[in-house]
């Protein structure tokens, strides 16, 4: 097996991690055939190995299993059956003897005729042969003899009837009993089997032969001496053709055993020597290139040599230029910022603090200090540069610039757009400064999903949607921000695979739950958004009922209620004016559709855009046809999707929304890409 190492958790490009990918399989595949070339095992070696009935003891030369190893494996007459029962058992003059114990310290196992131990049988002698050695390697230990005698004639042994075992007309007793002759010649048949005798058993007239004749007897065995070849690391076995004792080693073929040659030992050295090599490298390579990965994103802050990136137009110092922005030195931007003084702070996020700062060229600037200077910050902060440097929208907040590479602290230059965030304005310290009208919230709605659709045809997710990074300047125009967490979407993909990241209340729960991110995530979390702008209520409030604790499970419960009255903020109003409440549950019929936990229930942002303008110019039509008493006409959005997108028949609220009857189930579908 060729085992693969990469580092795609760093998100490499693809030739580097192909050509790692193939260095690495080559090394291991190195390392496999060397490791093989001097670890050679003898095919007898292998089939050798000690083995196991289910039950008894452990079977090694000079015994060996029949039915799953070779002859040579054991010394000829030592082979073993695995009974049905799970025993090793060994075939003697035709009788079947249970193996209970081998002790091969002594050269003596123990054995126990299955005859007299089944649960099926009660001894009888018409089961039973004489037993003989048959000439094998094998000797009695300790025994004594018990005659089992059959057909015999009842009336003259009347007075032996005592002694009666097993079935029918069957005696038992020991060759040295005084009635022992008379009884041969009585009956027709009798056989010998061997038992071991404890103490004074013989003697006793009441002796229970049921008992001893279960107990068995033991063999001893003489074959050749297996504990020189076992300590090189040998297995013992039979030379066949040769009848002569043989040791076979786990590298070579061998008669004595395995105690390594010089050249063996050299090969050994040698193969140790270049595997470990091999593995060291390997291991080395993977450390270096992931460290190499995992730090490219800070080389540009530290690096010395001023030519490495080719972005940099100039010196990061004075006035340079990186990706298309200015660079700022950190005392510029201290000065800015009053010293970063906290009167100045105008936000306070996950990733760091936003002050107001007016630069001397005149500007008012916000600048983002991050709390940390590692890599994984400065990915974020690479990050959100290239990507807002690329990006021209009115939606879309500008970013002036960035710190030198000598900056002590990773600090990012936007343009300063004064009147605070939606979230403020909804339930924050803006919402007592005045309150947004439908209208103005209607706008808000259309303007962030505007940017969001340029983001998403530019191949970006924006990844933490939320009205604590929508901006409104004087004129309540949006500007979405923070694209720390933003990722390019590559090309040809339907997700990507990615760890969860972003704001509790807001993210996907199929993004949570499969580690699949899509551009249908934001449409997730900007359904959300929508629901706060028609209720005014927190994305998460813990005051509230267990259940509904995220905004968007109480959203649906509302709508799949038609409790409209329940959801939306009766100060928009709802109750009082017709055309908000027919405008405002539309809204809450779209949030609705973004809120499916299936990805593919959703629409996408190109849909939620034009619906939301749908909406909007329906309610104006609406109000210009008002005037002159006209019967009111809609006209279908431009979008060519525009079959998917909800239409407001002539502006009548429906009894309920036509999704509220989809079932919300959530799947995970299978990843085609990992970042």
């Amino acid at each position: 097996m060729i085992y693969i190492f990469s580092c795609s958790r760093l998100q490499m490009n693809q030739e580097k991690k192909y050509f790692l990918i193939a260095s690495l399989n080559l090394c291991v595949l190195s390392l496999i055939l060397q490791i093989d070339k001097c670890f050679a095992v003898d095919s007898q070696f292998v089939a050798c190995e000690p083995i196991n009935c289910k039950y008894g003891p452990k079977i090694r030369f000079p015994f060996y299993i029949q039915d799953e190893q070779e002859a040579y494996c054991g010394y000829p007459g030592f082979g073993l059956n695995c009974s049905e029962q799970g025993f090793p058992v060994v075939n003697i003059a035709g009788n079947e003897y249970i193996v209970e114990d081998i002790s091969y310290q002594d050269h003596i196992f123990k054995l126990k005729n299955s005859v007299f131990n089944s649960t099926i049988s009660n001894g009888c002698v018409s089961e039973i042969k004489n037993v003989s050695l048959d000439n094998r390697s094998f000797k009695f230990v300790n025994i004594s003899r018990i005659y089992l005698l059959s057909k015999c004639n009842e009336s003259l042994l009347e007075p032996f009837l005592k002694y009666k075992i097993g079935c029918g007309e069957e005696l038992a007793m020991f060759d040295k009993d005084e009635s022992f002759e008379f009884a041969l010649q009585v009956c027709k048949n009798h056989v010998m089997v061997p038992v071991e005798m404890l103490g004074n058993e013989g003697n006793n007239q009441n002796i229970d032969y049921q008992v001893i004749l279960r107990r068995g007897f033991r063999l001893s065995w003489t074959a050749s001496n297996c504990s020189e070849c076992a300590e090189s690391g040998g297995r013992c076995g039979f030379d066949i053709p040769n009848f002569q004792f043989k040791c076979f080693c786990p590298d070579r073929p061998h008669s004595a055993s395995c105690k390594p040659t010089r050249i063996n030992k050299l090969r050994l050295i040698l193969g140790s020597v270049l595997g470990g090599a091999v593995l060291i490298i390997l291991v080395v390579a993977l450390i270096v290139c992931c460290y190499k990965k995992e730090h490219k994103s800070c080389l540009y802050f530290t690096s010395k040599n001023k030519s490495s990136d080719p972005s940099l137009t100039h010196d990061f110092d004075g006035d340079s230029i990186y990706h298309g922005v200015s660079v700022f030195s950190y005392a510029e931007l201290e000065e800015a910022t009053s010293n970063f003084d906290s009167s100045n702070e105008l936000g306070d996020g996950g990733f760091g603090a936003v002050y107001y700062g007016k630069l001397k060229d005149g500007r008012e600037v916000a600048v983002k200090r991050l709390y940390e200077h590692n890599c994984k910050r400065m990915e974020q902060f690479k990050n959100e540069i290239e990507i807002l440097t690329r990006l021209r929208h009115r939606n879309l907040v500008t970013l002036y610039g960035c710190t030198s590479k000598h900056s002590r602290e990773l600090l990012l230059v936007y343009e300063y757009v004064p009147n605070g965030t939606v979230a403020d304005h909804l339930n924050g310290d803006r919402a007592k400064d005045g309150f947004l009208a439908w209208p103005v919230r209607m706008n808000i709605a259309i303007e962030t999903a505007s940017a969001l659709a340029y983001l998403h045809a530019s191949d970006i997710i924006h990844r933490d949607v939320k009205t604590s990074n929508i901006l409104l300047d004087g004129n309540c125009c949006v500007k979405v921000a923070d694209f720390g967490l933003s990722r390019l979407f590559p090309n040809d993909a339907t997700h990507v695979s990615t760890a969860p990241q972003g704001t509790a209340g807001y993210v996907d729960p199929e993004y949570h739950e499969c580690y699949q991110l899509t551009d249908k995530s934001d449409v997730y979390s900007f359904g959300v958004v929508l629901v706060e702008l028609i209720s005014s209520m927190p994305a998460v409030d813990i005051t509230r009922r267990r259940s509904e604790i995220n905004l968007a499970n109480l959203a649906i419960n509302r709508i799949q209620r038609c409790a409209f009255d329940e959801l939306i903020d009766p100060c928009l109003g709802f109750k009082s004016d017709a055309q908000v409440m027919r405008m405002t549950t539309s809204v809450a019929e779209l949030a609705f559709r973004c809120l499916q936990l299936e990805t593919d229930l959703r629409p996408t942002m190109d849909e939620v855009l034009e619906t939301l303008k749908h909406i909007q110019g329906a309610y104006t039509d609406h109000t210009k046809d008002e005037k002159t008493k006209d019967e009111i006409v809609e006209k279908a959005p431009t979008s060519p999707k525009s079959d998917k997108v909800v239409l407001l028949n002539k502006m009548q609220l429906p009894p309920s929304p036509i999704s509220v009857t989809e079932r919300w189930v959530s799947s995970c579908g299978s990843s085609n890409i990992s970042g």
